[in-house]
């Protein structure tokens, strides 16, 4: 499937489900990447909109680069209120904005999905000089619990391609890459949602990895699921957690 068109089916799901980004990270982004409320910021791949909100409530002007014409549609009924919000039809290969007319640009939990030579130049043109990009993504954290370990282990069997498209497969050598030479500079947080079995569900749903209702593979993994809830959650409810990652600066 083409990557742009993967969330189409689980638009919905992706709205109700998938986590915001920590409070921290936002601190970090206004005060140590040099953010403002007068900052004019790409959100490149900004699907359904969670990170656009965020940058729009701290007064910055948006501008939201989103190919997948559902999930724009959703971000759109969202924000359009917004007098500092404005979604377009592109990609980060072909963003439709103007050479040199963003401060900066925001990745958030979509710059795998990049053809990263064509980005690259791309996010060149429309920087402004001095202008930094920022990648960000929240890192399912896989290790550490019996929740963590076996939810990885459920979409190791059944999801689809979990493995392919996972942000993990890009090493921190290819993403220090992107940016002009010794200019990439980490940062990390961490954060959780909290699911009953229902929520636990529609997270899975969300993923792009995971099969839906009519795949061979959908009601086996809903299964093991639920098998992983039972054993696994405490008053009724499992925490997913995760790390936040963010890589910023100058391309």
């Amino acid at each position: 499937m083409n990557s742009k068109e993967r969330f189409s089916d689980r638009v919905d799901t992706y709205v109700k489900y998938r986590p915001s980004y920590p409070q921290e990270a936002l601190d970090y982004l206004y005060g140590t990447v040099g953010m403002n409320a007068a900052s004019s910021v790409a959100d490149v791949g900004a699907g359904t909109g969670i990170f656009s909100r965020l940058l729009v409530e701290r007064g910055s002007r948006v501008i939201a680069v989103e190919p997948n014409p559902e999930m724009r549609a959703a971000a759109v009924a969202a924000l359009s209120a917004s007098p500092n919000y404005v979604a377009v039809a592109g990609s980060a290969e072909e963003t439709t904005l103007a050479e040199q007319s963003v401060d900066f640009i925001v990745c958030a939990q979509s710059f795998h999905w990049f053809d990263r030579t064509a980005a690259q130049a791309e996010f060149r043109r429309i920087l402004k000089p001095g202008g930094k990009a920022v990648l960000i993504w929240n890192s399912r954290m896989t290790e550490g619990t019996p929740f963590r370990e076996g939810y990885d282990r459920m979409l190791k069997d059944y999801a689809t391609d979990y493995e392919q498209m996972t942000h993990k497969n890009i090493a921190s050598a290819d993403l220090a890459r992107f940016f002009k030479p010794g200019a990439m500079r980490e940062a990390r947080f961490t954060m959780s949602q909290s699911f009953d079995l229902e929520g636990l569900k529609g997270r899975l749903l969300s993923s792009s990895y995971a099969p839906m209702p009519g795949h061979p593979n959908h009601e086996p993994m809903i299964a093991a699921l639920e098998e992983l809830f039972e054993a696994t959650s405490k008053d009724g409810s499992v925490d997913f957690e995760y790390e936040t990652e963010v890589y910023w600066g100058e391309v």
